[in-house]
């Protein structure tokens, strides 16, 4: 387990890119937090981090956005409006859990009983003007990740 503390958004984003060149493909990452903890400011810099110039946002009303960068297949997922966990079998879950592609599921306590477990859990916390995060590995990949970050 790391823990960090963020001052600033810039330093999110310079956590999120330090993840994505730890990163392996087939990788899934919950994001943990309240509104507003900076789980998207953390993808917008890991996303940056493997070369994506274009705007990130939040998957919020889509539940999901795609990014293609080079190599990289990733899925940023929003639960927080998830009505029931099934409706992840028709968002297209499955096809997207194929051993390459990298998701990060926002809110993933919503999709409990249809996601499987995470290789990382990144919580971010409220801590004064700034963030608190923890990295916790779940897998023997996420404890891969955390030796090489």
């Amino acid at each position: 387990m790391l823990d960090f503390i963020l001052d600033s958004a810039t330093a999110t984003e310079t956590l999120g890119a330090r993840l994505a060149h730890v990163l392996t493909p087939g990788c899934l990452l919950y994001l943990r937090g309240d509104l507003g903890a900076g789980k998207t400011t953390l993808v917008r810099g890991l996303l940056h981090g493997l070369g994506y110039s274009g705007i990130v946002k939040s998957p919020t009303y889509t539940l999901v956005e795609p990014y293609l960068i080079g190599k990289w297949r990733l899925f940023h997922w929003d639960l927080y409006r998830l009505a029931d966990s099934e409706e992840l079998e028709y968002l297209g879950l499955r096809e997207q859990l194929d051993g390459e592609a990298v998701l990060l599921i926002e809110w993933p306590e919503r999709g409990y009983g249809e996601l499987p477990a995470a290789d990382l859990e990144v919580t971010l916390d409220y801590a004064g003007e700034g963030r608190g995060c923890r990295l916790a590995a779940a897998s023997t990949v996420g404890t891969r990740l955390l030796a090489r970050l």
